[in-house]
């Protein structure tokens, strides 16, 4: 009965300062719908980076041994065997439905030379219908094609080596690579197809060619450097990661493998991501700093003109302590009424206005780069039930700290002092 009276009265003092209510409710549901736009357009973009960036790298996750990370080396590498656990153990149910693409790799530094020069180059042998899958280079050709599967000596080229070394489709170019001998070995290859990435260090230096083709050039057979796996979105990695070194656990222990997210592989994109998000929520705090001045406003000044009124309320027998529940039930109620009002229109508006993505390409072109990274101009906002929780809890414990001072005062007044006049 007590709990019914006080949140009564709280309520009746919402009502009877209804403009000054409407008016603080109207900024915190403007606060609340701006977080959910802001922020899921913000993970919309973030896991659009990721997914650019794993793509032309190693993947949500990679296996790789774990001193080529540093050394780059072709003896650094993980044999058949391991390569092949690691593609069965991607292949259980258990992660199955959660992998949308595993490509596994020969990556070595090599020098490309034509009758025109020669130029350090990033060799990729790759099993071509996987990497397709996996990459993007492959629909980024601007002549002739992406490799087959009965290739053999062919070579698909970055428009920027195409244009230094004077190549063309069908032109042969040589490149030489240290050996699992740790000889110099050169193999003739004929270009079959050119992209253009838009990235220069990419398009200067990457070369792909089929993983067969370098098994007898470097003596490396199914060997690769690391295994790469693309996810059905970042949200997988924590699953795979722990199921792939439960997984090839004894080989983890002896050192022969690391299981690897994309934040340990490309360090620059994942420092890239935790500024921007620092940047997102440092603006609304600041907004909501601001926004809870105004709740501590709109309580406070009905504690001060109501001090009569508390003043009859503990002479009938509130305590001071239930005096400034109504308070803090006002402030609460205040709070968590235009919050959910304001996450509720921020999801419906963001996804009414933006379901087919916010195309940005009118402010940064067709391509925008970011970190080393081409990224989709078209940003899809992203809805996570987690995001969605953070925002409303961080809603409400700004208008619980923001309620909690006029609580205070009110708890405080002098019954006696209250009741001499009306203040």
């Amino acid at each position: 009965m007590h709990v019914r009276i006080l949140l009564l009265l709280a309520m009746r003092n919402l009502r009877r300062q209804m403009r000054r209510t409407l008016l603080t409710s109207a900024v915190m549901v403007l606060g609340g719908a701006l977080l959910i736009f802001s922020f899921s357009l913000g993970d919309g973009s973030h896991e659009n980076w990721i997914d650019s960036g794993i793509r032309t790298s190693s993947g949500h996750v990679t296996v790789e041994q774990p001193a080529f990370r540093v050394s780059s080396k072709i003896e650094d590498r993980l044999t058949a065997a391991l390569r092949a656990q690691a593609e069965q153990a991607l292949a259980m149910a258990d992660v199955a439905n959660e992998v949308v693409a595993v490509s596994s790799r020969l990556r070595i530094g090599a020098l490309a030379s034509s009758a025109a020069g020669a130029r350090p180059a990033q060799v990729f042998a790759v099993d071509p219908a996987a990497e397709a899958e996996f990459s993007t280079l492959d629909d980024q050709v601007v002549e002739g094609r992406y490799l087959e599967p009965d290739d053999r000596l062919a070579a698909y080229i970055g428009a920027g080596l195409a244009s230094s070394l004077e190549l063309r489709i069908g032109s042969r170019l040589v490149v030489q690579a240290q050996d699992t001998e740790q000889e110099i070995a050169a193999q003739l290859l004929r270009v079959v197809g050119i992209f253009s990435n838009g990235v220069p260090e990419v398009d200067q230096a990457v070369v792909h060619i089929p993983l067969a083709t370098a098994g007898e050039w470097l003596g490396s057979g199914q060997d690769v450097t690391n295994v790469g796996v693309v996810l059905s979105g970042s949200h997988a990695v924590g699953p795979v990661v722990s199921h792939l070194e439960t997984t090839l656990a004894e080989s983890v222990i002896r050192g022969d493998v690391r299981v690897m997210d994309w934040r340990e592989a490309n360090p620059a994109l994942a420092a890239a991501i935790a500024i921007d998000d620092f940047g997102n929520y440092l603006v609304f705090g600041i907004l909501f700093l601001i926004i809870a001045f105004g709740i501590v406003n709109t309580v406070l000044m009905s504690v001060l003109h109501r001090h009569r009124e508390f003043g009859v309320l503990q002479a009938l027998g509130l305590t001071p302590g239930q005096t400034g529940a109504i308070v803090l039930v006002e402030g609460l109620t205040l709070t968590a009424v235009s919050g959910f009002i304001g996450v509720t229109l921020g999801l419906v508006g963001t996804w009414y206005l933006l379901s087919n993505g916010l195309d940005m390409s009118a402010l940064v072109g067709e391509e925008m780069t970011f970190s080393g990274v081409v990224i989709d101009p078209v940003i899809v906002p992203l809805f996570r039930v987690a995001r969605i929780v953070q925002v409303v809890a961080f809603i409400l414990t700004i208008g619980a700290i923001a309620s909690v001072y006029p609580a205070l005062r009110a708890a405080r007044i002098d019954v006696a002092e209250a009741m001499k006049f009306e203040r």
